[in-house]
């Protein structure tokens, strides 16, 4: 569950949730437009079939623009997907990033914890943060 948090938070602080909802939104008004003026493409399942072919960069050639408006919009749908693939990049990076710090601090509190009851501890406990403190070598 906090790594989910972290998630939402390195989402929504990154601003990337708006971007992720805007490139859906996006694709779905890309879609709409090119079923408006591609001759080839009827229906709108089609259109969107066809724009999931633009954004995988998959090509499969069996729906293609032929028309000027739908050539710009799939160079418009590439161009943003590129940016949105970039920005997802960063955010994973980000996310893991926050993770590996979290543990260290949890990590570091309890082993700070043991250290203020330190004459309470055992000798099995005291030998286990020993060798704690020599792998932080």
């Amino acid at each position: 569950m906090k790594r989910i948090k972290v998630l939402g938070s390195v989402l929504k602080r990154t601003r990337a949730d708006k971007i992720i909802i805007g490139f859906i939104v996006f694709i779905f008004a890309i879609a709409a437009m090119i079923q408006l003026v591609e001759p080839d493409i009827n229906r709108y399942g089609d259109a969107l079939w066809y724009c999931y072919a633009v954004i995988s960069t998959a090509g499969f050639g069996d729906v293609v623009a032929v028309t000027f408006i739908g050539k710009m919009c799939s160079v418009l749908l590439t161009i943003y997907s590129l940016f949105v693939v970039a920005i997802a990049t960063g955010v994973v990076v980000n996310f893991y990033t926050q993770m590996v710090e979290l543990q260290r601090k949890e990590t570091l509190a309890m082993f700070m914890d043991q250290l203020e009851r330190l004459p309470e501890l055992s000798r099995e406990e005291l030998e286990n943060i020993s060798r704690k403190v020599r792998q932080f070598r």
